[in-house]
């Protein structure tokens, strides 16, 4: 069956690219989830102009996001998370929670792609983060402490 994606979905395409699934992937997971919607022909065509605007609002946020990016440097973001004795998290923390962070804590709005994390950070400790856009490097420090629960 042929889509649009309406977002960006790993292994499969990125926002606004038409592809040929499967129907019972397509009809049973991806069009519910508001994930893809039927590649129309009338579709296709909006979808190419979205595209091209799309395009051009993704390389402004960038230059952006380059400009702004010395604030990044030598910043602490801070995280409670739940962990064993041990200091082994019950989850990992990915690229997209470290932007959530960044936001909520008042430094700066970052797309989880420029976030250069090779694999989940599963224990309390502090982590040096760095970021990339373009040929701009940043890099924050991401001090994850055993979330403590009393109970009265």
């Amino acid at each position: 069956m042929k889509i649009i994606l309406l977002k960006d979905i790993p292994k499969i395409g990125n926002k606004f690219d038409i592809k040929n699934v499967s129907d019972g992937y397509a009809l049973n997971f991806l069009i519910p989830n508001k994930l893809a919607e039927f590649a129309a022909f009338k579709k296709i065509k909006e979808i190419e102009t979205m595209k091209l605007r799309y395009k051009d609002e993704d390389k402004l946020q960038e230059d952006l996001f380059i400009k702004n990016m010395k604030a990044l440097n030598g910043i602490k973001i801070y995280m409670e998370e739940k962990a064993n004795e041990k200091g082994h998290l019950f989850g990992g923390i990915h690229k997209e929670e470290i932007a959530v962070e960044l936001k909520k804590q008042g430094h700066i709005d970052i797309k989880p792609k420029y976030i250069q994390l090779e694999h989940l950070i599963k224990e309390i400790g502090e982590f040096d983060i760095s970021v990339k856009a373009g040929a701009t490097f940043a890099v924050f420090k991401l001090i994850i402490n055993n979330k403590t629960t009393e109970e009265k």
